[in-house]
């Protein structure tokens, strides 16, 4: 069986918890953190390129950008493996950050991932663009969990007021 934890800033511990909780005995834990390709060096590499640095690659800020990145998921991914206490694989990617998770996860049995939206609220803001994506094209089961505490229910909207015109109205 093969468990999949995204990692991301700020939520990541729920998930490497809600892992450790639901990986079986014998699991296959992979750490997943992606760097998304808009946040790594490209756009600094392309602004040296066209602005400044024709002629002098050794000064080209993207590639200090691109090593700030990596080395930076290397911390967090290894701050996950502590957490999670067992045996894992740690993996890095870079790309569009919603469509790379898809792609890892398929063939794996489980998908972790945390709320990433309005965390404040019940409700489908809950989620922000990346992680409403994955849900909706994850290859296999998701486990969705709160970063933190979820809010009560009282948090949930109102229903919609009835049509006008109608006599019962929507519970």
């Amino acid at each position: 069986m093969t468990v999949i934890a995204w990692i991301v800033e700020g939520t990541w511990p729920a998930c490497v918890d809600a892992a450790r909780a639901h990986a079986p005995e014998g699991a296959r834990i992979v750490l997943l953190h992606i760097t998304g390709g808009e946040a790594g060096g490209a756009a600094a590499h392309g602004a040296y390129a066209g602005l400044l640095g024709r002629g002098r690659p050794h000064h080209d800020p993207g590639t200090a950008v691109d090593r700030l990145a990596s080395a930076s998921a290397e911390r967090l991914l290894a701050r996950a493996a502590e957490r999670l206490g067992r045996p894992c694989v740690r993996s890095e990617r870079t790309g569009r950050v919603e469509r790379e998770v898809v792609a890892a996860a398929e063939g794996a049995e489980l998908l972790v991932l945390a709320r990433d939206g309005d965390r404040a609220r019940l409700g489908p803001r809950s989620l922000g663009p990346a992680a409403r994506f994955v849900v909706d094209h994850a290859p296999c089961p998701v486990l969705l969990v709160w970063p933190e505490l979820a809010p009560g229910t009282d948090t949930i909207p109102p229903p919609p007021p009835p049509p006008p015109g109608s006599r019962h109205p929507r519970r």
